[in-house]
């Protein structure tokens, strides 16, 4: 059995998977975006988690480009992966740590034994990064990823927001 990649337009924080990636910021203690709306939808237990986190192994909070699982609260899912995704540059290649945050993931998603995982398109909203390379980064990334472990999951799911989103990533999901 390989593993399904489907696109969906909505609201990440109403997926029924196993976990939902969110695209957190270092701090790990909520945001604006993604992030904010994964603590509000999710509840307290999440950011007790987050909190947890700081007091211990990242007291200076997430690296760029990792990842790091919590519960996920009253949210659909089960957990809740964070990572933190790069600030767009112009004049620095930071893609390589925006695929970072989708290995990261997939490594912490199977870890855990999901099998079913929802993916925002991580720094697209107030790190500036291009809808259409973060899409391509994005799709070529996973698959490359389930090349290498074609039976880990059974459905990658990229949630986007709004049009322009779901488009860019259809392109992606087009290309071979």
């Amino acid at each position: 059995m390989s593993t399904i990649l489907t696109l969906t337009q909505g609201d990440i924080t109403e997926q029924a998977v196993d976990a939902v990636v969110n695209a957190a910021n270092s701090s790990l203690l909520g945001g604006g975006g993604v992030d904010g709306a994964i603590h509000r939808r999710g509840g307290p237990d999440i950011l007790a988690e987050c909190r947890a986190l700081r007091a211990g192994h990242y007291g200076r909070g997430l690296p760029t480009g990792q990842a790091v699982a919590t519960t996920a609260g009253r949210l659909p899912a089960r957990w809740v992966i964070h990572t933190v995704g790069p600030v767009h540059s112009t004049s620095e290649d930071r893609s390589e740590l925006l695929a970072s945050c989708y290995r990261e993931s997939l490594r912490i998603a199977e870890e855990l034994g999901a099998r079913t995982l929802a993916f925002p398109a991580i720094s697209t909203g107030v790190y500036r990064w291009p809808i259409d390379d973060a899409a391509r980064t994005a799709v070529t990334t996973v698959r490359a990823a389930l090349a290498a472990a074609p039976d880990a999951f059974d459905e990658i799911r990229f949630v986007v927001f709004d049009d322009r989103a779901r488009t860019a990533y259809e392109a992606a999901l087009a290309e071979d």
